[in-house]
């Protein structure tokens, strides 16, 4: 080994170029076991990781068998594909050991009270103060967040606004050119963006969202910290019913397995979803019903007082 001086002048051993290579290879092949081992721990199938991360399920057979030198910007994808940090994938700490993991993995498991207490301690304000009047409906597409949205604005006097119609406004185009021309990381740097912009100028509001920004993990830290969240849940029966009552076969044309990798999706956003200050279940009910239920929700749960 040679020498080298560092940035703060301090002279240090330089690895020579077997044990550089050595020393990624070992970072390739850790990176690769710790992305297996979390995709397992989900009961997520390496098609589900592919379809939610944008990665092809060859390379990521390729990365769980530590022979895939993995791009920083695919293995963020990879990353929120699985609900980890990317931190969590490289570090030298075995994160299933380390104990920031297990007290994320204890949060993310506890019922919403728990959870709740636990932010009372460590936030310096009350977590209702900092959501305000604001209301966040999250869930699959066909959920009814739009629909219900707006219909909960008008009945109490709030401003409803979708956050794609929001991102479109300021890009100056429809979220299919945005997604086109800018891709997956393009959009959801948008999708940040408006949720900053929305929550510093609005109050009191009603929100609907994309079913995937759960699988952003800052932005949905954001929602939760900011927002009161409700997950609009449905059968994935419901959920395909709905999205074609709309006048939209695209999840079933030409696609036979569509209504099973609906079902992988839902399993695999389960636990993030769940992360929901409430939830309420729309399988079932009429759409007055629902909007009844909603409206009652939110009354019962205090999300107008502030307090």
């Amino acid at each position: 080994m040679s020498e080298i001086t560092n940035f703060q002048g301090e002279t240090t051993d330089a690895l020579g170029a077997d044990d550089m290579e050595a020393a990624v290879d070992r970072l390739i092949g850790r990176v690769g076991e710790r992305v297996r081992k979390a995709r397992e721990l989900r009961g997520l199938p390496r098609r589900v990781v592919s379809e939610l991360s944008g990665v092809s399920p060859r390379y990521l057979a390729q990365l769980e068998a530590g022979e895939g030198n993995i791009s920083i910007g695919l293995l963020k994808r990879v990353a929120i594909a699985l609900d980890h940090r990317i931190e969590w994938l490289v570090g030298e700490d075995d994160p299933w050991t380390s104990e920031a993991m297990r007290v994320a993995d204890l949060f993310a498991s506890a019922t919403a009270e728990t959870r709740a207490r636990v932010l009372d301690m460590l936030s310096p304000e009350p977590p209702a103060r900092l959501r305000g009047q604001r209301i966040c409906l999250i869930g699959l597409r066909g959920a009814g967040k739009s629909t219900l949205g707006e219909a909960l604005g008008a009945r109490l006097g709030l401003p409803f606004i979708e956050l794609n119609r929001e991102i479109e406004e300021q890009s100056g185009m429809p979220v299919n050119e945005v997604m086109a021309l800018y891709g997956q990381e393009g959009y959801r740097k948008l999708e940040a963006q408006a949720v900053s912009r929305i929550t510093a100028t609005h109050e009191a509001l009603i929100l609907a969202v994309a079913g995937g920004i759960v699988a952003e993990p800052d932005t949905y830290k954001s929602l939760l910290a900011q927002f009161h969240t409700v997950w609009l849940k449905a059968s994935p029966e419901e959920h395909m019913g709905r999205v074609r009552a709309q006048g939209d076969t695209r999840p079933m044309a030409g696609n036979p397995e569509a209504m099973e990798q609906l079902k992988s999706i839902l399993r695999s956003r389960e636990a993030l979803y769940e992360r929901a200050e409430a939830q309420l279940d729309t399988s079932g009910r009429t759409f007055e019903t629902t909007l009844d239920a909603l409206e009652a929700l939110v009354h019962e749960r205090g999300f107008l007082t502030g307090e």
